[in-house]
């Protein structure tokens, strides 16, 4: 895929894969803007994720990282939209265990979530979660 545009919805990274995608030249070009939506308050009221999902799942779900990934894509009129939620720790959140996350990417005719596992620190959950999400897009874009 050439001459894509991006646009991601962050919970449990806060910012990280906005703040990598703009460390190369001509990030503007391809990064639209981004959203950290730490509280599930803001996922629904700008994030537009249904309050019946976050009930229903959770914000670490893949359902939530759907929506987020593709309502990013919306609001920003990006051609992708990449989002992230998930417990970082160090303590559970949602009877879910520290290191669980979601990464969701949605195109035009494409949508995708998976579950990963991570170990380590807070630190370390964060950062093993963008390099998945960048692993993820690549895929999609290369």
């Amino acid at each position: 895929m050439e001459n894509f545009t991006i646009a991601t919805a962050e919970s449990c990274t806060g910012g990280l894969l906005a703040s990598r995608l703009t460390d190369f030249a001509g990030a503007s070009n391809y990064f639209k803007g981004g959203v950290v939506a730490y509280n599930n308050e803001i996922k629904n009221k700008i994030l537009h994720v249904k309050a019946e999902t976050l009930e229903k799942f959770g914000a670490v779900s893949s359902q939530t990282a759907l929506e987020m990934a593709k309502n990013v894509r919306e609001i920003f009129s990006a051609t992708i939209g990449l989002s992230t939620t998930g417990v970082a720790g160090p303590s559970t959140s949602e009877g879910k265990a520290v290191g669980t996350v979601f990464i969701a990417i949605v195109g035009e005719d494409f949508s995708e979530a998976k579950e990963f596992h991570f170990k380590g620190t807070r630190s370390e959950i964060k950062f093993q979660t963008a390099d998945a999400a960048f692993e993820i897009l690549m895929r999609h874009t290369i």
